[in-house]
Parts: structure tokens; C-alpha cells; sequence
């Protein structure tokens, strides 16, 4: 069921770990931002979009992860887009002989049959740079940048004051460091410092996993994730309820530990 958050945005949030699909209307179809996850949310979420008496013109992923670049075939055959290194990212794992089972390896079992893998990773990248997508609708807003995963952005939807942050933002998730960079810690606050940036334009934020937030909330947010990163950067122990004795799932604490244990190979712990 689509939810919505402001004029002609709308969000179908999943089972699997609260995945927010973003539905943009424009003038003539919808921008469909992060389809997924399983192949009869997909297919509910296509009938959502056909009771809007619009069809699916562009599709865009904010970062690779195989969570973001799903396909649905009754969304048809609109472009979907990506950064240029978020592209060049999912396609490096595509050219493999084995890229199902490195994919796999990563599936929640309980959903892994239910997921489709035919059209994922098959988005074309914008040139390096491109500031919005390229479509006929609300302008959209492409911010690029370092944390969490290979050309990760978040898109402001300026004319609906709505921004969409990938898997940055949530209020069920820690920020979940991209380890591969040279400075992850520094990178993720420097999106921070981005998305704060934003704060006198966005009246609501869409995570890419979690309850969307309103007015107020993208400042509560950052805040919280920076007093993360920071504490991390510091030596600390984060006082943060999503990695605690109560963290909304089970096994946010395991990857706390896991991160806490790269950044002290790495020498930034």
C-alpha cells in the first residue's frame, strides 16, 4: 500500500527490514526510486502505481547494494539510473561468472526465494557530476557522495521538500560505514555536514529502511548519527538504543562489533 508523504510522493514500505520504495509522480508517469523487495511487493507495488493511471517512466537506485537495485518486470522497461559509480559499482559485480552466488551470500534466507534476480544491477550510470535525473517531473536533486556505499546519493525532491537519503538516516539502523574508502568515518560526517546543508528545505526524510520522518526529524537524525560516527572516531562507546540491549533487530549489535573491529585493523579505532 503507498503512503502519502507529501503532493505526488509516496512510499511502499517493505517486510524486509522496513525498505522504503519512493514513488514520484510527474507529468506524465512516475519515477520509482529503490523497487523492492520481494517479488509480490513488487508486483503490488506496480498495481499501486497502475491505480494512479500513470505508468513507471524512470527508475533510480541510490547506491548498490543488492537491496536498491532490484526490477520488477511489471514495472516495464523505463531507464533506470544510478550515479556513474554506483553503476560502474554493481556492474564490476555483474561481469562475474558467479555474481548470483556472491549476491546470495548476502540474501536474508527467509526472502532469499522471493527475491528476483533477473533485471537486478541493469541501471545505466549519469555522467560523473550530473546534478539531478534527468526526467519529466519535479526536479530531483542528485547529492553524491562517500558514505555508506560506492556513489551513494541522496535526492532532494526540491519543489515537494522531501528528501530521499538511501541508507543513510534511519531511525532503526546505524550508519553502516563504507570500510573500503580511505577515511569512512570522515566521509560519513561529511555527509552529514551535506544533508545539514539541507535542513531549511526538507520537510520530511525517507530512509532507505525505517519510518519516514517528519518535519524536525532530519536534524534529530543527523544529530544521531553523527554522535555515532563521532564516538567511533573518539574511541568511544556510542550511547545509541540501535546498537543496545533493545536495538530494534538482533543483529545491529553483531555489526556495531564488526565495524568497531575493521576500523581498529585499519588503525582509525
Amino acid at each position: 500500500m503507498l503512503k502519502k508523504i507529501a503532493e505526488g510522493v509516496l512510499v511502499h514500505e517493505s517486510e524486509f527490514i522496513q525498505s522504503n520504495s519512493v514513488v514520484v509522480q510527474g507529468r506524465d508517469g512516475v519515477l520509482l526510486i529503490d523497487p523492492g523487495i520481494t517479488r509480490g511487493e513488487m508486483a503490488d507495488l506496480a498495481n499501486d502505481v497502475r491505480e494512479l493511471g500513470q505508468p513507471v517512466v524512470a527508475g533510480f537506485s541510490t547506491h548498490p547494494d543488492w537491496d536498491h537495485v532490484l526490477w520488477h518486470t511489471s514495472f516495464g522497461a523505463a531507464p533506470r539510473y544510478g550515479t556513474a559509480r554506483c553503476a560502474a559499482s554493481i556492474h564490476d559485480v555483474l561481469s562475474k561468472a558467479d555474481w548470483q552466488d556472491l549476491i546470495a551470500e548476502g540474501l536474508p534466507p527467509e526472502y532469499a526465494e522471493e527475491i528476483p534476480m533477473e533485471l537486478l544491477g541493469q541501471i545505466t550510470g549519469l555522467p560523473a557530476g550530473a546534478e539531478q535525473i534527468p526526467w519529466d517531473g519535479p526536479k530531483v536533486r542528485i547529492i553524491e557522495h562517500q558514505a555508506h556505499a560506492p556513489g551513494h546519493a541522496a535526492l532532494l525532491i526540491e519543489e515537494r521538500r522531501v528528501l530521499v537519503a538511501g541508507d543513510m538516516l534511519s531511525d532503526i539502523l546505524m550508519p553502516f560505514l563504507d570500510l573500503e574508502t580511505a577515511d569512512p568515518l570522515g566521509d560519513y560526517l561529511e555527509a552529514l555536514r551535506l544533508f545539514e546543508d539541507l535542513a531549511d528545505d526538507v520537510d520530511a526524510v525517507i530512509p532507505g529502511h525505517g519510518s519516514v520522518g517528519g518535519a524536525g526529524q532530519l536534524g534529530v537524525r543527523i544529530n544521531q548519527d553523527r554522535a555515532y560516527v563521532q564516538d567511533l572516531l573518539d574511541g568511544g562507546v556510542p550511547d545509541d538504543p540501535r546498537i543496545g540491549p533493545s536495538a530494534p533487530l538482533d543483529w545491529l549489535p553483531d555489526v556495531h562489533q564488526w565495524q568497531l573491529q575493521r576500523l581498529a585493523e585499519r588503525g582509525q579505532k
